[in-house]
């Protein structure tokens, strides 16, 4: 345990705080198409969601938790799923939860709404963690190491597809993977996991219409370009039209009539008009250099539970920002999912910086070298 005067990890930090303060901007731009196309409420509204709610209360809950002894979360790991998995249950409740462009991800309290699969992502890393280390002589295996997390994303995925939400369940996933490969788990299990995930993945082409759409949309992104496609064709001519220095702050076009989401999954496309492709690097590495620092975190932690929640945590933040950046360039799928520190989202932005908060926590473990 580290001592009271130990240090949370300065490089990690430094990387947390430029990428709250670009995406705060970011948002602010984008969020000026939203007030173009909606009433004077609606834009209050989701701005005091994203900058209080999200980003105020947000910093106040990661310098909480960075201070906290993270083997507290290893103690009550266990309550905490359990909590999740009531709060994902609940929002596929009539009246309880509520829909939003087809899907119902959101239980509202005292008119704020709360999008529950936040609370079980963090609430996966954190029990695999718990699980795995307990087991670290054991995950080699079915028994003790590969079968627990095939029933655990079992459990999440029938709660998460039932929403539908098929883009957070991936991030999951990667991050369960990656945290099995940590604490010791075979390749092979990884490969046979792969092969199922394709069955899957073919079974819900067949079978859910909006993931159809996005396949072929991405094998053919020409087709359809005024329904299924239009969004990806107007990512484009965004990030097109950003040359290689950008339109300037506030200058996005594409934002006020064209880009679906401007604020949500389609946010980097306005990034990229705006700052261009100078700027589109500029935030991808960002997160770049966010991964590598958190990892070089984990590959120091003593305690195989807190690297494997850095690992975790690092993972799900770091893919969910590639998997949205490579969408909006067409190089894959179309998810709807968004950008972690940037897209509107007060529980996303809040549990994300609580997240950070975490491993802010465990980096005053971690060993010199």
């Amino acid at each position: 345990m580290a001592s009271s005067k130990a240090k949370v990890d300065k490089p990690f930090l430094a990387w947390t705080l430029v990428l709250i303060v670009a995406g705060f901007f970011i948002f602010s731009s984008a969020s000026l198409g939203l007030l173009a196309r909606s009433t004077g409420a609606d834009y209050s509204s989701v701005t005091f969601s994203q900058t209080v709610l999200g980003l105020f209360l947000g910093s106040l809950a990661m310098l909480a938790v960075s201070r906290l002894d993270y083997k507290l979360w290893k103690k009550h790991a266990f309550y905490f799923l359990v909590l999740a998995i009531v709060l994902n249950i609940l929002v596929l409740i009539p009246h309880i939860g509520f829909d939003h462009g087809g899907a119902r991800r959101w239980i509202v309290v005292a008119g704020i709404s709360f999008q529950t699969s936040e609370v079980l992502k963090l609430a996966f890393v954190i029990y695999f963690a718990a699980w795995a280390s307990s087991q670290k002589s054991k995950m080699e295996t079915f028994r003790y190491g590969f079968g627990p997390l095939l029933v655990l994303l079992g459990i999440i995925g029938a709660l998460l597809l039932k929403q539908p939400d098929t883009d957070t369940y991936l991030m999951i996933v990667f991050a369960g993977l990656a945290m099995y490969l940590v604490a010791g788990g075979k390749w092979r299990n990884i490969v046979a996991l792969g092969l199922i995930g394709v069955l899957g993945l073919t079974a819900l082409y067949f079978t859910r219409p909006y993931v159809r759409a996005r396949i072929d949309t991405f094998i053919n992104p020409e087709a359809n370009a005024q329904t299924s496609s239009y969004q990806l064709q107007q990512s484009l001519i965004a990030i097109g039209s950003g040359g290689f220095t950008g339109r300037g702050f506030g200058q996005s076009v594409q934002k006020f009539n064209f880009l679906p989401e401007p604020i949500g999954d389609s946010i980097f496309a306005v990034e990229a008009e705006e700052f261009g492709f100078v700027g589109a690097v500029g935030l991808i590495v960002l997160f770049v250099l966010f991964s590598m620092r958190g990892l070089k975190i984990a590959s120091r932690v003593p305690d195989l539970f807190g690297r494997l929640v850095v690992v975790g945590i690092v993972i799900m933040i770091v893919a969910q920002a590639f998997v949205n950046i490579g969408a909006m360039l067409g190089v894959l799928p179309l998810s709807g999912i968004t950008l972690p520190f940037v897209s509107h989202g007060g529980t996303s932005l809040f549990i994300t910086l609580v997240e950070v908060g975490i491993v802010l926590s465990i980096s005053k473990t971690q060993k010199q070298r």
